[in-house]
């Protein structure tokens, strides 16, 4: 008996080891949820398409398999649009189901129709309409496939209708899918222009992101020949900075430490594995890059020395033809700077913090990293948890820590944490969520206690926009609308059927966060930290300060930096005692 092709779709997911959907049932896409109710597939409900996109985009990252989302018609597809953004700049393998008006009243303005084959253009590697059974059966092969070759997210937008029409063909989902990535070696003019390049600056320094995956032995080793400093992007921390003898720390609006100064100073920066989008804190003077993807070479600043490549193949090829520096001068010099830079910042957010009330934010970051498990994964909101992310949170190579990193939405951390919690519910995993998140898809609560998911969720509750709060500042305008009402999200979580801990004594702070990491179910942990403790960056530009100093109604602090001083001052010891004082 031929398969309708619902079905078909159902059995071809469940061949590639799909064990679950996010999403929310209902309309043209009963025929898809009928044939999952009959398989071994479970169905995650979530309150908002958008959070099953986010769910399915992390679970997706942490796994590095292929996670589906699903959505009904109309308003219900178009609630993926946030999730599938960000899944798709994340590099996730995700499959996005939605469905659609019955094919015959396309085109006729029928109720709730919308054009997602349209509509997902620009959030899709790959996005097409299933117009018949036997069409469909093609396609689908083709969306998989694409989305497992890291062609970005894969929608596909199916009539209800259409979803029970027979499949007779089925050849192309009897496919083997490949789920490999090939290796890129690079062009050997290009990697002997960057080896001559290295060979003759006097200085040099490495500054790194995500795409470093995999090449931290390589990264390292090459650090190690031409006595570089290196530095990173957010994407690129829990890559490379644990037990990082160069480390110079982290560039950007959240930077801190020596890495830009490095970077600036340096005859040559290598930009390996990076799209950092801030140019501003770039260099334009002699400037390398190394990237698997030719597209971004030279996005941010001019590129004297490209090569497109692995990270690592390209290290690997180059590294024997590299002279090694002997003189170590600049490097030492950069380690000194960036001790000398976290030493200043350390008692923002160790002075008296016991004692302050609202709870200084850092104190709690810092706490909440020392306590978590060595293999924790943490989501992170966008805006102020960011910053308590990028300085508190310790990488030491089992770790795990994503957030809207590139497309910079709020209310990520909840539902990724669904996802990360989905895939594995005897890993401990932590959403450090703002209140200003948490309260946009603050349903997700429901989510998290209807499937029993032991996400630890830490609110940073400051009833603040914070981030809006700074960038009002540096601009000179004088904040507005970014303070609200204080909500008790405690009370909630407990409405919700979820464990709760409210806290305002910062001498509770220890007892009640390791309480809720011990639990064995979901637990909202209630923070109230103090609005005014806002981050300015490492590096503040004149235009910068006159917005302070026009609009300075809060106190900004510059941030602490955790357990990052400890490595610092420890890397000081490889310094010869013969090297001149910083």
């Amino acid at each position: 008996m031929a398969l309708t092709y619902a079905e078909a779709l159902v059995k071809t997911l469940e061949k590639l080891g799909v064990r679950r959907i996010y999403g929310v049932v209902g309309d043209s896409l009963n025929p898809i949820v009928d044939a999952v109710r009959d398989s071994k597939i479970e169905w995650i409900h979530v309150r908002n398409e958008e959070a099953g996109a986010f769910a399915a985009g992390a679970e997706s990252v942490v796994t590095g398999e292929l996670a589906v989302c699903a959505a009904s018609c109309g308003p219900g597809n178009t609630h993926l649009i946030q999730g599938l953004y960000d899944a798709n700049r994340n590099g996730a393998k995700v499959l996005a189901i939605a469905s659609h008006i019955p094919s015959r009243q396309i085109g006729s303005q029928f109720f709730q129709e919308t054009h997602p084959e349209q509509i997902f253009q620009e959030c899709s590697g790959y996005c097409e309409m299933v117009n018949s059974g036997e069409q469909g059966a093609v396609i689908t092969h083709h969306a998989i496939q694409s989305t497992l070759s890291g062609k970005g997210v894969s929608v596909l937008v199916v009539p209800g209708d259409v979803a029970t029409q027979e499949v007779e063909e089925t050849r192309f989902l009897d496919s083997k899918f490949s789920n490999a990535r090939p290796i890129a070696y690079p062009d050997p003019a290009e990697a002997a222009d960057l080896v001559a390049a290295i060979n003759k600056a006097k200085s040099v320094t490495l500054f790194v992101g995500a795409g470093i995956a995999g090449a931290r032995k390589q990264v390292l080793e090459l650090a190690e020949k031409i006595k570089a400093p290196i530095g990173h992007a957010f994407g690129g921390k829990h890559f490379i900075q644990y037990d990082n003898p160069f480390d110079v720390g982290m560039s950007g609006l959240l930077g801190y430490g020596a890495c830009y100064d490095a970077c600036q100073e340096a005859d040559l920066l290598i930009l390996i594995g990076t799209d950092f989008p801030y140019n501003d804190f770039l260099p334009s003077k002699n400037v390398a890059q190394i990237d698997v993807d030719g597209a971004k070479i030279g996005h941010r600043t001019t590129v004297r020395h490209p090569v497109v490549g692995d990270a690592g193949a390209v290290i690997d090829n180059i590294l024997p033809s590299i002279e090694e520096k002997k003189d170590r001068s600049f490097l030492d010099r950069q380690l000194k700077k960036h001790a000398k830079l976290l030493e200043s910042v350390v008692d923002a957010y160790s002075k008296n913090v016991d004692k302050h009330v609202p709870i200084h934010p850092e104190y709690a970051a810092d706490i909440l990293d020392e306590l978590a498990a060595d293999d924790a994964i943490f989501t992170v909101d966008t805006g102020m948890c960011n910053v308590w992310a990028a300085r508190y949170l310790t990488p030491n190579g089992k770790r795990i820590d994503m957030g809207s990193y590139r497309h910079g939405t709020m209310a990520n951390a909840l539902p990724q944490a669904i996802g990360a919690q989905a895939q594995d519910r005897n890993r401990q995993v932590i959403s450090m969520s703002g209140d200003g998140g948490l309260g946009m898809l603050m349903g997700e609560l429901l989510t998290v206690k209807l499937h029993d998911l032991p996400v630890k969720i830490f609110t940073f509750n400051n009833s603040s926009l914070g981030m809006v709060k700074l960038e009002m500042l540096v601009q000179g305008m004088p904040e507005y609308e970014t303070d609200h009402d204080h909500v008790n999200y405690a009370q909630i979580a407990e409405a919700a059927g979820i464990k709760a801990i409210r806290i305002e004594d910062p001498k509770k702070l220890r007892e009640g966060i390791q309480a809720a990491l011990d639990y064995r179910g979901p637990v909202l942990v209630d923070i109230v930290t103090d609005p005014n403790a806002l981050s300015i960056p490492p590096n503040i530009t004149w235009e910068m300060l006159m917005g302070f100093s026009k609009a300075a109604t809060r106190t900004v602090m510059g941030g602490g930096v955790g357990s990052m001083i400890n490595m610092a001052r420890s890397n000081l010891r490889n310094i010869p005692k013969s090297t001149a004082q910083f």
